[in-house]
This record gives structure tokens, sequence and C-alpha cells, in this order.
């Protein structure tokens, strides 16, 4: 785990919780950490966590620090987990770069995005709606 310790899902119980599925050799990866950091600080004060999962497309992904480095060059201050052995990637039966899973309090996942997101976009509102909507229940 990067920038924080190990989570469990008891620590992420009662929580609004978005899953970011990326590599750091994913340029739609990057393009859209700038909405993620905005949509970590506008929801910092309600019931939301991000949490990023790094799952590597090639082996020079695997390495730590350079993930860490990915990390600190595109400001992203939310946990971040490898995923070298692929075991969330493959529990969620994952396909893409990036892909986004909205998780609600009880930690059933209720929503999956995927592709490249920007804010103020047709897609981008859509994720927002789902997270307030999850954040009301």
């Amino acid at each position: 785990w990067i920038n924080s310790p190990p989570l469990s899902k008891s620590d992420l119980k009662g929580k609004v919780t978005f899953i970011d599925i990326w590599t750091f050799a994913c340029w739609n990866c990057y393009r859209s950490f700038p909405w993620l950091n905005s949509l970590e600080n506008k929801y910092k004060s309600k019931n939301f966590q991000l949490v990023g999962i790094h799952t590597p497309e090639f082996d020079h992904e695997k390495n730590r620090s350079a993930v860490e480095a990915k990390v600190k060059e595109f400001k992203l201050h939310h946990p971040v987990m490898m995923d070298n052995d692929f075991a969330y990637w493959q529990k969620l039966n994952n396909q893409y770069w990036p892909t986004f899973y909205l998780i609600d309090k009880q930690g059933q996942v209720r929503y999956r995005f995927i592709g490249e997101t920007h804010g103020n976009t047709r897609k981008s509102n859509a994720i927002e709606s789902a997270i307030e909507l999850l954040l009301n229940e």
C-alpha cells in the first residue's frame, strides 16, 4: 500500500468507496487523475473514500518505487494498493485501464465505469450523480 496502511473491507464499511484501477504506463489513466483529485476533494467531508488499485500491464510496472514516483508526480493522496498478482483485477473480472468501481456503504459493487474521464462531462456528471445517490442512501 502507498499513502495508507493496508485497508480492509471493514475499514471501508459505512463509506461510499470509489475504486480506480490503473497502471502507470496508461495515458488514459493519467488524464483521469485531475478529475479524480477534484472528486476526492469534493467529497472529503462526506463518508467517501477513493482507493487506487495499481494493476500492472507489464513487468516493469511492478516496481514499487516507480509506482510511488507516479503517485507523487500526479499528486495522488488517496490510498493506492499494488495488485501485482492481479488478485483484485481477477476478483472484479476487470478487463480495462482505467476502470472505476463505485461501492455502496454495505460493500456491494453498484456501478462500473470504463475509460478516461474528465470533469464536467456527461460521464463524470453521471458518476458524481451515482456517488450522491449512494451517499444519500
